[in-house]
């Protein structure tokens, strides 16, 4: 019977105590598409789950315990999970859903033939800058200023704070730098947000402000800012708008790799799978709360409206 690792950070699917109903609609989507594929856990497939929660430094740790029980397969969500693995194994398959760039990242050689031991699904968040500011001012005529909330220390965060400028100059936007490396920098960094001027909020993807959505969402309304998130669940917990990859998709077709990969496929010869289609969820209860409404332009494009 194959055994998979699955690695991440944030709280632990259901059955592992206590829960996000986050991690757990990840972990269904995929056990979802692996039924699809005639896979049942604990019936022809073992399952080990692993989660750093909020510390993505014991990501390491949990990757070597993976790796010591000779899983057939690591499954491996966002970048600070896909590095620890990485760095744990060259030989056992990794597949992983990333935010960020493989190749700029040095995870695979090139996204059609990879070349190493790592593939998967990418959803190429910082891709979506442009359109995520542009969405934002159609929403906020005369919109000028954008605070960005991010983690300087993130994997690959200081490209992804340069794409979001460039994306800004082009779009005549001036970003304000809202810098966050712990929970207890949030209230000072919103305080400065309102201090700068700056009409609305970009958050930019990265572990401590994925594991902080709900906060965030509360935040952002507490200082009456509009927010535009690379992922519905933030839209969900309160946010906004969300422009980005359906994630739950990309879980879902992480279970492929797998199957192809059990089946014999090695994959270094797998190509990395780009999303072909992007959602737009808008909260209209939030919008009620800061006093916007939204054009019919934006509403007609939306995806999903929460009432």
């Amino acid at each position: 019977m194959p055994r998979i690792g699955w690695l991440m950070f944030g709280a632990p699917p259901a059955r592992e105590g206590p829960a996000s109903e986050q991690s757990s609609s990840r972990y269904e989507a995929f056990r979802h598409g692996l039924r699809e594929l005639g896979y049942v856990e604990g019936r022809n497939l073992i399952i080990e789950q692993r989660s750093a929660g909020r510390d993505t430094a014991r990501l390491p740790a949990l990757a070597a315990e993976l790796v010591q029980l000779k899983v057939s397969v690591l499954v491996v969500l966002e970048p600070p999970a896909v590095e620890a693995a990485r760095k744990a194994t060259s030989s056992i398959p990794i597949v992983m859903r990333s935010s960020d760039d493989p190749v700029a990242l040095g995870w695979v050689a090139a996204l059609a033939r990879p070349g190493g031991n790592i593939t998967g699904v990418t959803s190429y968040s910082t891709l979506l800058y442009g359109k995520r500011l542009e969405l934002l001012r159609e929403t906020i005529p005369g919109l000028s200023r954008v605070a960005v909330l991010w983690d300087p220390e993130g994997p690959a965060a200081e490209e992804s704070f340069r794409k979001a400028q460039a994306a800004a100059q082009e779009a005549g936007i001036r970003l304000h730098s809202l810098p966050v490396r712990s929970p207890r920098d949030f209230d000072q960094a919103f305080e400065s947000g309102i201090r700068s001027g700056a009409a609305a909020l970009l958050p930019l993807r990265g572990p401590l402000i994925v594991t902080e959505q709900r906060r965030i969402a509360e935040l952002a309304a507490k200082a009456r800012l509009p927010a535009m998130y690379d992922d519905r669940e933030f839209a969900e917990a309160g946010g906004l708008m969300s422009y980005g990859t359906n994630l739950a998709e990309t879980y879902r077709r992480a279970a492929a790799y797998v199957n192809r990969i059990l089946k014999g496929a090695s994959p270094a010869e797998l190509p990395v799978e780009q999303p072909t289609t992007f959602e737009l969820v808008i909260n209209l209860k939030t919008a009620r709360a800061l006093g916007l409404r939204f054009p019919q332009s934006v509403l007609l494009r939306a995806d999903r409206v929460i009432e």
